[in-house]
């Protein structure tokens, strides 16, 4: 064979693709069709008044407290839940005496969270749950109550102030529960405020 030959077999060998040589077929790869990178939003975290050493009951209270008010201020959260303890120690189905039953089983005393005892507060529980499907028995639904109850909202500005003693929001704290025995509502008032962190 010629060196001319050679040349010429060589130049069709060169433009042959080694995958059809093979047998093997060898497509391109497709170009990157990748989109561009999306930015996730970025979301503020807010802090807010925690209590690690609260009960869960206690916990989602203190929660709900600040998510559905204004409020603020550590002594006035401290001053509704210490006041909250003394009413129930945060048990929703407690009728005045101590029994544990559902709400149309509580025949006479208060009720709940914050022992409702007039009628008029009473039946308010039982119809703001009828009416916003709560169970008047529950935490959930006496929490909702309690933050929508139209005496809370007359004192809730002075808990949404700030810069005041727990002596002072205890004022506010009688006007809406109108309480017979003070009992020890400011001294768990007090600890409450101690076992609150800004995190």
């Amino acid at each position: 064979m010629s060196l001319k030959e050679l040349r010429m077999i060589g130049a069709a060998i060169s433009t042959i693709s080694l995958g059809a040589l093979m047998g093997v077929a060898i497509t391109e790869s497709p170009t990157s069709t990748t989109s561009p990178p999306v930015e996730a939003p970025v979301v503020q975290y807010e802090p807010t008044w925690k209590c690690e050493d609260c009960t869960p009951a206690e916990q989602f209270v203190l929660e709900e407290l600040q998510e559905q008010t204004k409020i603020t201020d550590r002594n006035a959260l401290a001053t509704i839940m210490g006041n909250i303890k003394q009413e129930s120690k945060f048990i929703s189905n407690i009728c005045e005496g101590g029994a544990r039953v559902s709400y149309e089983n509580c025949l006479s005393g208060g009720y709940g969270l914050i022992q409702w005892t007039s009628i008029n507060r009473y039946r308010g529980l039982g119809n703001f749950c009828a009416k916003y499907v709560c169970d008047p028995s529950s935490l959930e639904g006496q929490t909702r109550w309690m933050i929508n109850e139209p005496i809370f909202q007359r004192v809730l500005p002075v808990f949404e102030g700030s810069g005041q003693s727990i002596s002072y929001y205890m004022r506010p704290a009688y006007h809406w529960l109108g309480w017979g025995i003070k009992g020890n509502r400011e001294v768990y008032a007090w600890d409450y405020m101690d076992k609150l962190v800004w995190a």
